[in-house]
């Protein structure tokens, strides 16, 4: 009996340590340079989805751009924290969920681009791509464009419905 005990007490020591390493290696830092701008990308939409403006804004270059679903929408980082910061201070953010992403960093590990498919409770289906720069403060944001892919059998329809929107006079908008 004495022997069964030390070989449980044994086995549970052994699974104790797996577990530990597995959730140590399971939230481990990344090391790629890629697993960091994938870090970056899922902090950005975390930051997001809880209303943390600030933490959001910090993803970004000074010099960065923000272009949004409407064609007027081409911010720079103040422009769109202005726009976005009101909403933010109320706790209302914006949830995607990444559905695929796509990431390539160029040779001298400066420069990152990506796109990625993502979903969203109020539209669906859409993209987002752009670029990050390493930074001596890690990776950051120059440049976010948000876009609702359109299926092609729908373009035709769609482009019709935008081309006569922008024909009518501003104050009919």
């Amino acid at each position: 009996m004495k022997k069964l005990s030390i070989i449980f007490s044994g086995l549970s020591l052994l699974l104790a340590s797996a577990l530990c390493l597995a959730h140590s290696t399971e939230h481990a830092a990344p090391k790629t340079e890629t697993e960091k701008v994938e870090a970056v990308l899922n902090q950005l939409h975390q930051n997001a989805a809880k209303a943390d403006g600030e933490a959001y804004f910090a993803l970004f270059a000074d010099n960065a751009v923000y272009m949004g679903t409407d064609v007027g929408e081409r911010w720079s980082k103040d422009e769109f924290k202005s726009y976005a910061m009101p909403h933010f201070s109320k706790g209302t953010g914006w949830v995607y969920h990444k559905r695929n992403r796509h990431i390539s960093i160029a040779k001298d590990q400066q420069t990152a681009w990506f796109d990625e498919v993502l979903d969203s409770k109020n539209y669906g289906t859409s993209r987002g791509t752009g670029v990050l720069v390493k930074t001596d403060k890690g990776w950051k944001f120059t440049q976010y464009h948000l876009t609702f892919p359109m299926p092609n059998d729908l373009a035709k329809g769609f482009t019709e419905q935008i081309k006569a929107f922008e024909a009518k006079p501003a104050s009919a908008k």
